[in-house]
């Protein structure tokens, strides 16, 4: 199949979701044989370590729950953001891209695939600080409404997965894509208020920060687990669906976009 046929060829739902399928079991088994992939998850217990330690030395135990869900949310977003850069770096570098491209399988299902794989996987960081908080220091941070904690992870992983795949959109046009990494990762721990609450920031950057989908969770997440009625429960949520669909949308057509153009050019494996 050339790349004329299948750039002009229309997928139907089957054929996405047979390339998503593909690309989640393709991740699994990277997973399973590059276990350094994963180092995200081990720095997790040790930022736990820290967080806490400041927090505890500061006296502020009520601030335990924000030591405990920043290294899992900060793991969540490390991991879909390498993922999405690493896949087109990679395929490039072995000199695969341009059969991944022309396959019959859609490229930006397969790589939707593998982010939501490891964006699953990086959820174990949720469970890694709260047993790190409790074997370490004896802090064990009670959900006191677990509905909504589980409401807040479960579409935070969603919204990793789709964020990331409009990231893949640029990788996709770039030969720097690990540099790109470098550089989105702080930015969106502080707009996503992964430490700090967004209200503690300067004015100004409120509206630019409920852009980013780590603000939504963050704050919903410490309300959880707090003991005080959740606001906005249903705001939130919405919330931090549809800017995760938005970055899917956005990813999907730009990511389209570009292999229609680098395809004419022919410089899939130079660009």
């Amino acid at each position: 199949m050339t790349a004329a046929t299948v750039e002009s060829h229309g997928y139907g739902a089957l054929a996405y979701l047979n390339g998503f399928l593909a690309g989640l079991e393709r991740e699994l088994r990277e997973l399973r044989r590059s276990p350094d992939r994963l180092m995200a998850l081990v720095t997790a217990p040790m930022l736990t370590l820290v967080f806490l330690a400041i927090m505890l030395h500061a006296g502020r135990d009520d601030l335990a729950s924000f030591a405990v869900l920043a290294p899992a949310l900060l793991v969540l977003w490390q991991m879909a953001l390498q993922t999405s850069g690493d896949t087109v770096e990679s395929e490039r570098e072995n000199g695969s891209l341009e059969a991944l491209v022309v396959a019959p399988a859609p490229f930006p299902a397969v790589i939707t695939g593998r982010i939501t794989a490891v964006t699953a996987v990086s959820l174990l960081g949720f469970v890694e600080s709260w047993v790190v908080a409790w074997l370490v220091f004896g802090v064990h941070v009670e959900i006191h409404h677990p509905s909504v904690f589980l409401g807040a992870v479960l579409t935070t992983g969603y919204a990793t997965a789709g964020s990331a795949m409009a990231l893949a959109a640029l990788f996709v046009r770039t030969r720097a894509a690990r540099a790109f990494q470098n550089s989105l990762t702080y930015p969106f721990y502080v707009l996503g208020g992964v430490m700090v609450p967004v209200s503690y920031l300067p004015d100004w950057l409120e509206p630019l920060t409920r852009l980013v989908f780590l603000s939504w969770s963050s704050d919903l997440m410490r309300a959880a687990v707090g003991p005080e009625p959740v606001p906005d429960v249903a705001l939130h949520l919405v919330m931090i669906v549809l800017l995760g669909t938005v970055g899917a949308i956005i990813g999907g057509v730009l990511v389209r976009r570009a292999l229609a153009e680098i395809r004419r050019t022919g410089t899939i494996g130079h660009a």
